[in-house]
């Protein structure tokens, strides 16, 4: 009996230590506009997948914060990222677009990957697997669920410093 109970405790644990959410099929967003989200704005890097991370955020205009991620790994470029978190009518989305570091897209011409806005609690705000936490003036976090080939995926978490 007790160890059966040791698997569901370590289970319950891990639970509750993951930092992203799902949207649910048929949910709303809630409300929330790019004043919620322009604490992000700015220069951060970090340390991920074995390189450095940097992303640039620029503040709200146009309905939009735009922004640029780019990993580098043995000094050369693995991947950019490019994207947005849009208002739309009285909610938020954030999309964004994967390119190889020679700037051949990953997804099809018209596709974007799509994170709705799931809900906004203090200093977290959380799309649908992709979560932005504000630890300081000078410090974010990001999690987000990567997936793999095999159809697994895990939570992976980008600690940023704010750049100068």
């Amino acid at each position: 009996m007790k160890l059966s109970i040791i698997p569901l405790l370590c289970f319950s644990i891990s639970c509750f230590a993951q930092n992203t959410v799902s949207f649910k099929e048929n949910g709303t967003s809630p409300k929330a506009t790019l004043e919620d989200v322009s604490w992000v704005a700015g220069h951060w890097k970090g340390e991920a997948f074995g390189g450095i991370a940097e992303e640039i955020w620029s503040p709200p205009l146009g309905d939009s914060m735009m922004f640029v991620f780019k990993l580098v790994s043995d000094g050369k470029v693995q991947f950019y990222e490019v994207g947005h978190i849009q208002q739309r009518d009285e909610t938020l989305i954030l999309q964004l677009k994967h390119f190889h570091g020679s700037l051949k897209g990953w997804e099809e011409k018209d596709d974007t990957v799509d994170f709705k806005l799931v809900k906004m609690d203090g200093n977290k705000v959380y799309f649908d697997d992709f979560t932005i936490e504000r630890i300081s003036e000078n410090e974010i976090n990001m999690y987000v669920v990567v997936g793999d080939a095999d159809g697994s995926s895990e939570e992976v978490k980008f600690n940023y410093k704010r750049m100068r």
